[in-house]
């Protein structure tokens, strides 16, 4: 396969807004011993990928970063120590490259893509070839590009510490990427889902998912209530709590003594005061998610293999490489459901 002498990158030359994001003309390089040269075929963008982007992002980036942490491709070259990897596979990485297994601590922390070390917005990158992984053959690169921030931070809550079992209650918060991946993971291991959202016309969606129950918290703000009324008073055995600080009180009313939930965002900025106290008395575990492992990866492709149309990404809009910045705009506006999409190459 013919690699080109040169490719272009996007870069935020200055933190600020992602409406700073230029292009520059870059230098292939030839992947190391045990690094792999990836053609990136699509991007997906994130919620991080906004904050970062805006200088709101709890661990601050330089200027001259390489934004987006989602990528999938095709291997181009590899490294002479590389003996998984040939050339042609198709490939995502990891979020964060040398989080292989077990908890994430600062060393791997340091390594994710797209914050802490330069990301995948660009025609070609190196990656470790550890941090490597084959995509499930029935999905396409756009659907691929979704996995490894959206898809395995949904797969680490509901899996992760306690893991689901069928029969469950899950409360799904909102409809972006990680939710929406939460409920197709949630429906697939046989639980019953309650899904939350400002936009009757999103929950549609999430009733065609799957979701057994919807709630528009716009026109029912007390919706903790309401999940006490379906689960009949006991609540649910997991919530993934996107909202953060602006509906974190309501999540623990809505949970089961002794349940979960799982914390993945804070788009919800206005701030309610947490009841400690009955946080204590519900005995209710609250787990930060910071993605997955490598390791968590591969079970979770294997289940996306085994339920493939139950779990197929749901993707809203795609965008060219070329108007990368109105793929950011989209995200901000809050209109998708699912998935942005930046396709590299065709």
């Amino acid at each position: 396969m013919t690699v080109p002498g040169t490719a272009k990158r996007y870069v935020l030359p200055t933190i600020g807004s992602y409406k700073n994001l230029i292009t520059e003309n870059i230098q292939i390089p030839k992947p190391k011993a045990s690094e792999v040269l990836v053609k990136v075929h699509a991007v997906s963008l994130q919620y991080r990928d906004l904050i970062i982007a805006s200088g709101q992002y709890p661990v601050a980036p330089s200027g001259g970063l390489v934004p987006c942490s989602d990528m999938a491709g095709q291997v181009v070259a590899v490294g002479e120590d590389v003996k998984r990897w040939k050339v042609g596979d198709r490939v995502c990485a990891n979020f964060a490259t040398d989080h292989l297994h077990g908890d994430p601590n600062p060393e791997t922390q340091s390594t994710s893509l797209g914050g802490q070390s330069p990301g995948v917005l660009t025609e070609y990158r190196t990656f470790p070839a550890l941090s490597l992984l084959s995509i499930p053959e029935h999905l396409s690169y756009v659907e691929a590009s979704t996995l490894p921030c959206a898809a395995l931070t949904a797969y680490n809550a509901l899996y992760g510490a306690r893991p689901i079992k069928a029969g469950d209650h899950v409360l799904i918060l909102g409809t972006g990427g990680v939710s929406i991946f939460g409920l197709q993971f949630a429906v697939a291991s046989g639980a019953t889902v309650i899904a939350t959202s400002s936009s009757d016309e999103k929950l549609k969606v999430a009733a065609k998912l799957g979701a057994k129950h919807v709630i528009n918290y716009k026109k029912n703000p007390k919706w903790d209530e309401e999940v006490l009324r379906i689960t009949k008073g006991v609540g649910v055995d997991h919530v993934i709590e996107v909202g953060g600080p602006g509906t974190m009180p309501q999540s623990i009313n809505s949970t089961r003594m002794g349940g979960y939930i799982h914390l993945i965002g804070f788009v919800a900025q206005e701030p309610q005061e947490t009841n400690l106290v009955q946080l204590i008395m519900k005995a209710v575990s609250i787990r930060g998610i910071q993605i997955g492992s490598v390791a968590q990866f591969v079970d979770m492709n294997k289940m996306i293999e085994a339920s493939p149309e139950t779990t197929r990404p749901v993707v809203d809009k795609v965008f060219p490489f070329e108007k990368a910045v109105s793929a950011y705009e989209h995200l901000e506006s809050q209109t998708h459901v699912g998935k942005v999409v930046i396709q590299v190459a065709n």
